[in-house]
């Protein structure tokens, strides 16, 4: 059994336009002209229980508002979804008691208290067994390494620390189904890898199901294995991180560092130039004349270095967005 079902959601909103200025006002007073945005037109997937899924797609995609469909913060114009079986709108105790929401750019913490004092509030708001409450806390903080920056008040904290703090402040209840928007955001390097490692970890310790978001596709690669793109409302690809290689990338990259700096026009009957500084270019080929363009190049030029790769997943990703526009 799934743990996520969406079958066919859509979610609409309707807004209207006005023209600018006093007189803009004016008319709409008396006359709106209104148009509908579909945010997510018809998506269906399944997840099951521990699965870690990355959920990604341009800005506007439909990203945020299928998880907040997710989690009960918005109503669904058409379709059907479950979540540990319940309807997420109708938010009932036991759906909340299982879920929890983490939006990189939302804070829950108390600005000026130490973060001990949103732990209390938040084991009254879930009514957790003291005793567990204190081993959550335990357990989670020294997995992020924060156990000495508790007691001091959360303005005082720098953005990776208060990211943690907000992190154990939403899985104190032990969530069964994670959505993490954007968990990243905002961090240095250090902080990101900081935080994939505890989202892993998190994943793994406790089976729990999990449903990212991230325009860092370094946080993609590190944490899922499959993946759902998304693309003005529609799902565009739903399968392995691997096979989108093999589905979207009928090409490979040539690169090569030359002996001495090689004329670009004489480099463009390879294939198409990605980059070039002189002695130093990286090439598209077909996969299938890969091996020819290679064996030509070694033959008319002086080449130190030649090395054969597939594309990167960002660049596979960006061409994926740019083909559905």
């Amino acid at each position: 059994m799934s743990v996520i079902s969406v079958k066919n959601l859509k979610k609409y909103y309707q807004v209207y336009q006005k023209e600018p200025g006093f007189w803009g006002s004016i008319q709409a007073l008396f006359l709106r002209k209104y148009y509908n945005i579909k945010a997510v037109d018809g998506i269906s997937f399944e997840i099951p229980e521990g699965e870690l899924v990355g959920f990604i797609g341009p800005n506007g995609a439909g990203k945020t508002t299928t998880l907040k469909v997710l989690s009960g913060l918005l109503y669904p114009t058409s379709g059907e979804v479950r979540v540990l079986g319940l309807k997420p709108f109708e938010r009932q105790k036991q759906f909340q008691a299982n879920i929890s929401l983490i939006m990189g750019q939302k804070n829950q913490l108390w600005w000026d208290l130490p973060a001990w004092d949103s732990f209390i509030l938040n084991k009254e708001i879930y009514e957790i067994d003291e005793g567990i409450f204190k081993k959550n806390v335990a357990k989670l903080s020294e997995m992020l390494g924060v156990e000495d920056i508790l007691k001091i008040p959360v303005r005082k904290l720098s953005l990776g620390q208060r990211m943690k703090c907000e992190l154990i402040v939403a899985l104190l209840h032990s969530p069964k189904v994670l959505f993490l928007d954007e968990p990243t955001i905002g961090l240095d390097v250090v902080a990101q890898k900081n935080m994939r490692d505890f989202i892993k970890e998190y994943n793994e310790e406790f089976r729990a199901t999990v449903i990212l978001t991230s325009h860092y596709m370094g946080d993609v690669k590190e944490l899922c294995k499959r993946v759902i793109i998304i693309n003005e409302g529609e799902i565009l690809y739903d399968g392995s991180l691997v096979s989108i290689v093999n589905k979207f990338a009928p090409y490979k990259v040539i690169k090569v560092d030359f002996e001495k700096e090689v004329d670009v026009e004489k480099l463009k009957e390879f294939g198409e130039i990605e980059k070039y500084s002189g002695n130093f270019v990286e090439v598209r080929i077909k996969k299938g004349e890969v091996f020819a363009t290679a064996t030509k190049l070694l033959s008319e030029f002086d080449v130190v270095d030649l090395n054969i790769e597939d594309p990167a997943i960002e660049d596979i990703v960006r061409d994926i967005f740019n083909a559905a526009k």
